[in-house]
């Protein structure tokens, strides 16, 4: 996860708004590029269609991702939606065939959660 995280810094720690990006990984767990940025929302709250999250996996064939977003607030503490989001979208990665490797949470400078971690989500 502070691998990930560090890539995301430490651009999306300073946004004002609530951004969704994705990481792209090969079969080697290597990074394919730059993190996709898939959603841009509000100070405090994006609606997602989980689908969009998998567009660009899908068409670069990757086989594994990282989701990654933003609380401006400074504060990663997942909320309740951000834990549910997570297990919807670890669901629609099996039916895809891609695995889905960690959620994180970026707040403000170097602070992240790892929802994999904290066991949230991904049961």
């Amino acid at each position: 996860p502070a691998d990930a995280a560090a890539l995301l810094f430490p651009e999306m720690s300073a946004l004002e708004h609530k951004q969704m990006r994705v990481l792209l990984l090969n079969t080697r767990n290597q990074v394919m590029g730059a993190p996709v940025m898939v959603y841009q929302g509000s100070v405090c709250t994006t609606v997602i269609r989980i689908v969009e999250l998998f567009r660009e996996a899908t068409r670069r064939n990757a086989t594994a991702m990282v989701v990654a977003h933003n609380h401006p607030s400074g504060d990663p503490s997942p909320s309740s939606e951000d834990v549910a989001v997570t297990h919807e979208i670890v669901k629609a990665g099996k039916l895809l065939d891609v695995d889905v490797l960690d959620h994180l949470v970026i707040g403000a400078g170097q602070r992240f959660v790892s929802l994999k971690e904290r066991g949230l989500g991904f049961s």
